[in-house]
């Protein structure tokens, strides 16, 4: 079967219900279990940091780092994905257990916006839109930079030192 348009790569083809007809990833039971155990795994991660590191001034270090560093894994982890072959079962599966998964629960924009709205409600409003405009604009910069990296150590060695 040939396509005019791109065949959107959450759409398996190949899964059909019982009725025949083609299910779509978000509907099958094997991806939300993939999510679900990758965001049970991302959210006890988070949760074991920010037991080591507890809150000490009225600023949670800690959800900001966390919120960066899975921006940036979460440009990397795709790129490496794309960069990787075409889209196959192997590299949907991936994507949905460490990027929709792992790093879904790993990251907390809600916490975020709670810190947010903390902040206002004690005065600090200042405080607030940095710390909200802070970690929203360092978290595309370090998605672009986990993009940027990930494409760079995916080229050949030789092409890598020149650059």
């Amino acid at each position: 079967m040939t396509h005019d348009r791109p065949v959107d790569p959450d759409l398996d083809t190949d899964a059909t219900d019982t009725a025949g007809t083609t299910v779509p990833q978000h509907l099958r039971w094997s991806s939300v279990a993939l999510v679900a155990l990758g965001g049970t795994l991302g959210a006890a991660l988070r949760e074991l940091l920010v037991l080591a590191f507890p809150v000490t001034g009225s600023l949670d270090v800690v959800i900001f780092c966390i919120n960066l560093s899975g921006a940036l894994a979460l440009g990397v982890l795709l790129e490496a994905l794309l960069r990787s072959g075409p889209e196959d079962d192997r590299r949907r599966h991936l994507r949905l257990l460490l990027g929709t998964g792992v790093l879904g629960g790993y990251t907390t924009y809600s916490t975020l916006a709670t810190q947010t709205a903390r902040l206002v409600g004690d005065g600090q409003a200042g405080l607030a839109v940095l710390y909200s405009l802070g970690t929203l604009l360092l978290g595309a910069l370090a998605t672009w930079t986990g993009i940027a990296l990930a494409s760079w150590l995916r080229r050949p060695r030789s092409s890598r030192r020149s650059a």
